[in-house]
């Protein structure tokens, strides 16, 4: 099958090579009359623009990287979504890595990236964070992260206020009356379950019902390290009545073990996740959780991206605040525990 080039429109439209490359950018160099019949006879015979050789003259691909820890996770898909909603609509197309919570092959996918030549690159839950300044200068590719799990700054980041979200998980149980409130972490040590963390437990402690470190389990943020965090809970010999899980996929397996184990919820324990991902309204019961704005963090890091490459200087670090979404997880404590 032939494929049109630009020397067969130029053919049958009786002019250079040349006018017709400014026509079809719709340069103000070409006569109107002319470059609508250029046009024309290019939709006719089907030309597309080769952007392998649109972006030797541009010096751009158009294409923005993505490296996610798994796309297996709901939150990094919604995330994903927010980016390239708003790359689509501005021209751009996007390649997605992913790195599966290995530093290493985080920065194997960003430098892979870089050789490929994409514009820009947007790296969500990264376990590198600052250690990428020194990368900047040498690659001349603005990174931009989004929900950045490693302690210090880095130049362009977009996530959510971790601390307080923890805070309002926790306020919105002690206001219902629960003071054996339980935790239920990311075994990683991810800058997001320590700040989720702190705001529980300055919140206990300014609610005059004291931290108990014994109330704290982690799991591995998925469902199955909610399951065994949340067995060891049911384990004590006063068990809490209440327990506010890093995130919502832990959330998940803390229900199913509270089921296994004839735990009513909210009835006998109350649980509070974190996300509101799409499936936490479909939880058995509906899932009480703190909103994290998924979709418009991939939006607002794609949006800081593409300001950066048109030369903008948009805002370093953007903290998005968590809405608390009450559901059906989550009510008083039982009667004799509530004395």
């Amino acid at each position: 099958m032939h494929t049109v080039s630009i020397k067969d429109i130029a053919r049958a439209a009786n002019v250079s090579y040349s006018t017709v490359s400014r026509a079809l950018r719709n340069s103000t160099l070409v006569k109107a009359g002319t470059g609508a019949l250029i046009r024309r006879i290019a939709e006719e015979q089907g030309y597309t623009v080769s952007a392998v050789a649109r972006s030797l003259v541009t010096k751009r691909t158009n294409t923005i990287g993505v490296v996610v820890t798994s796309i297996a996770n709901p939150f990094v898909g919604e995330v994903v979504s927010g980016i390239e909603e708003f790359a689509l609509a501005h021209g751009y197309s996007i390649l997605l890595a992913t790195c599966h919570a290995d530093p290493a092959r985080e920065l194997r996918a960003v430098q892979s990236f870089h050789e490929r030549r994409v514009d820009g690159i947007l790296v969500n839950s990264s376990r590198v964070g600052a250690l990428y300044l020194p990368l900047l200068a040498d690659m001349k590719v603005p990174i931009v992260l989004i929900n950045n799990q490693y302690p210090g700054d880095f130049v362009f980041s977009v996530t959510i206020d971790n601390l307080n979200s923890g805070r309002k998980a926790t306020r919105h149980l002690v206001e219902l009356g629960h003071k054996r409130i339980g935790y239920v972490g990311n075994q990683f040590g991810l800058q997001a379950d320590t700040e989720r963390f702190t705001g529980y437990r300055q919140t206990l402690e300014e609610a005059d019902i004291g931290f108990q470190p014994e109330l704290v389990k982690h799991g591995d943020g998925g469902p199955e390290g909610g399951m065994r965090a949340m067995a060891r809970l049911l384990a004590l010999p006063e068990r809490p009545t209440a327990i506010f899980c890093y995130n919502d996929m832990s959330a998940l397996g803390a229900l199913r073990t509270a089921r296994e184990h004839g735990v009513n919820v909210p009835g006998d324990l109350s649980v509070v996740g974190l996300d509101d991902l799409f499936l936490a309204s479909y939880t058995d019961p509906p899932l009480t959780t703190v909103q994290q704005p998924t979709h418009q963090m991939g939006c607002l890091a794609a949006q800081i991206l593409l300001d950066l490459l048109s030369g903008g200087k948009p805002e370093s670090r953007i903290t998005l605040d968590g809405q608390l979404i009450v559901r059906q997880s989550t009510a008083p404590p039982p009667a004799e525990s509530a004395r």
